[in-house]
């Protein structure tokens, strides 16, 4: 048994790219909207999550077919682009907006100009859950000898996301004393919870995202 399937090259980079950028998007698009939070069953969370299971799908499903190399990389990939997106965002806020602007300087600073310690936090847990992710995945596939996908599925998200959620918070609120350690512990409790339940409601999407890449790869070998 080979720990990382090779489908044929052409539609394996093919593939790849189209996971990357699904990915990339995603997680970008998660760094971007955090600062906005709703209340939905007594939750307090951010915006940013309603993303983040796209991250996981494709997590994945790159671990699946390219292995934890492939995770790690894209990983790092897009940690590079998120703190270079805040980077320029950065800049973008010192150039002043025009007297005609829809969008003056304060509404655009208070949407993009998100505190350092939750771009620090939210990069740190990022790359903590990935790795992490990637790990147990490749650990319970090499368990259960590369059956019972629902359980590496499932399993690495919620073991990296328990670390994600409570290092984010801690570091984004915590540590900056915004919240009280009590209020950091119950955010990070009901925002896991959250992140729980679209784990497991994910798991039908990947069988599905399984099902269409072993039959589309399988096309190269008929």
């Amino acid at each position: 048994m080979k720990d990382e399937p090779q489908p044929p090259s052409s539609r394996r980079d093919l593939v790849f790219f189209v996971l990357a950028g699904v990915f990339i998007t995603h997680a970008l698009l998660g760094e971007l909207l955090g600062g906005k939070l709703f209340a939905a069953w007594g939750w307090i969370m951010s915006i940013g999550v309603i993303p983040w299971p796209v991250v996981f799908v494709t997590t994945d499903l790159v671990n699946e077919y390219y292995g934890p190399r492939a995770v790690r990389r894209l990983t790092l990939l897009a940690i590079v682009l998120i703190v270079y997106t805040f980077g320029l965002l950065w800049l973008c806020m010192l150039v002043p907006a025009a007297s005609i602007s829809p969008v003056d300087d304060a509404s655009f600073d208070r949407v993009f100009g998100q505190s350092m310690w939750i771009i620090v936090g939210s990069i740190v847990a990022f790359a903590i859950s990935q790795l992490l992710d990637a790990s147990v995945f490749v650990a319970l596939r090499r368990l259960t000898k590369n059956r019972l996908l629902w359980l590496r599925a499932v399993g690495s998200t919620v073991i990296s996301q328990l670390i994600d959620t409570f290092v984010i918070n801690t570091i984004a609120f915590g540590l900056p004393g915004k919240i009280s350690p009590g209020e950091v512990l119950e955010l990070s409790v009901t925002n896991y919870g959250y992140k729980f339940l679209v784990a497991l409601a994910t798991l039908p999407v990947i069988y599905v995202g399984h099902g269409v890449l072993d039959r589309y790869f399988a096309r190269d070998t008929d």
